[in-house]
């Protein structure tokens, strides 16, 4: 073989070794990525049984029941549908009904098992998504988007 040959073979086994090496990084990260969703997309039946993945929207008023062994009962709304919601721990102080909250954690059947539960900060900043997710079923308050900070932009 010559040496232009060899060269070339070493550059072809080089490039094959670098894309499986991306591909096995791609698909490490697939599993560890956790996208957000919102009440309907849950209900039109986007987001797959047992994935981890974030819910965000407002706590149903009247919906949060506490029950025994540490658990919290409560319902996420995005003012079109509403998915209930279980969540085993400590809440945050400013986690109450009628907030805007984001949760992590698994669909089981019909029920969102959380894992994590996050209240907004303060009075002025909504996570981008919870807000979209908002804005698209009317349930936005206009005066409030002021105060939305956008994508680009850092919370005051």
């Amino acid at each position: 073989m010559k040496r232009k040959h060899k060269r070339l073979t070493f550059a072809a086994i080089g490039l094959g070794l670098l894309g499986v090496a991306a591909a096995l990084v791609l698909t490490a990260f697939e599993d560890s990525i956790v996208f957000f969703h919102s009440p309907t997309d849950i209900a039109e039946g986007k987001v797959k049984i047992d994935r981890r993945v974030r819910l965000g929207g407002l706590v149903e008023e009247g919906s949060v029941q506490k029950q025994a062994s540490a658990v919290t009962a409560f319902r996420i709304t995005d003012g079109a549908n509403v998915i209930d919601v279980t969540y085993r721990g400590i809440l945050p102080d400013l986690f109450r009904e009628g907030q805007g909250v984001v949760t992590e954690g698994r669909l089981q059947g019909s029920l969102f098992v959380a894992e994590e539960v996050l209240a907004k900060h303060d009075e002025n900043y909504m996570p981008p998504e919870v807000a979209d997710a908002l804005k698209k079923s009317g349930r936005w308050q206009e005066g409030s988007d002021q105060k939305h900070p956008s994508k680009g932009e850092s919370a005051k």
